[in-house]
């Protein structure tokens, strides 16, 4: 299986197939509107203007199982998001990232990825609190918080994994590489 076959649903609980992505340099984020790394929204906006013409999509999962930081509806949760940050990348259904119910999009991102990066000493302490917070983080590759990012090339590998607390922009240069790939 590749991350082409595998079928999500958007925020108004349709099926969508990620072959639509098929070529396109994919950034998966797992996401809440109360983290406090919500302003995360503003940098991945700017990146899928700056980059979305020229094949990339960003693919935004919010999910609720870090802090009771993703506590509305989906459909709520993409009404604030486009209102507040005023994003327009897609967004999907709440999921679980961590678990025995978590998406298979994320079973996929997690068993596929490189080891995350997570640069400077401060991050790397923020990670340590918020690993022992996580109380979903219980085997090695599970998500820690929201806000992490996933980078797939073309082709549907894995080619980066950035931590929570770093800010998204730090993949443009890995993004523009893939994307004249």
């Amino acid at each position: 299986m590749d991350i082409w076959d595998i079928v999500v649903k958007d925020y108004k609980d349709e099926d969508v197939k990620l072959d639509y992505c098929r070529r396109k340099v994919l950034l998966v984020v797992n996401t809440a509107i109360a983290s406090s790394y919500s302003a995360q929204y503003l940098a991945l906006e700017k990146l899928y203007r700056s980059y979305h013409d020229f094949g990339l999509e960003i693919l935004d999962f919010p999910c609720n199982q870090f802090g009771n930081d993703a506590p509305w509806t989906s459909k709520e949760m993409h009404d604030y998001c486009v209102k507040k940050f005023h994003v327009s990348f897609n967004q999907f259904a709440k999921v679980d990232v961590n678990g025995v119910n978590e998406s298979p999009i994320f079973s996929f991102l997690k068993d596929n990825s490189p080891q995350e990066t997570v640069n400077g000493k401060k991050n790397k302490v923020q990670m340590k609190s918020l690993k022992a917070k996580s109380d979903t983080c219980k085997r090695d590759g599970d998500i820690i918080w929201n806000f992490t990012k996933f980078l797939i090339d073309k082709k549907g590998n894995v080619v980066m994994r950035l931590a929570t607390t770093e800010n998204p922009m730090l993949m443009e240069d890995k993004i523009r590489r893939l994307l004249a790939e």
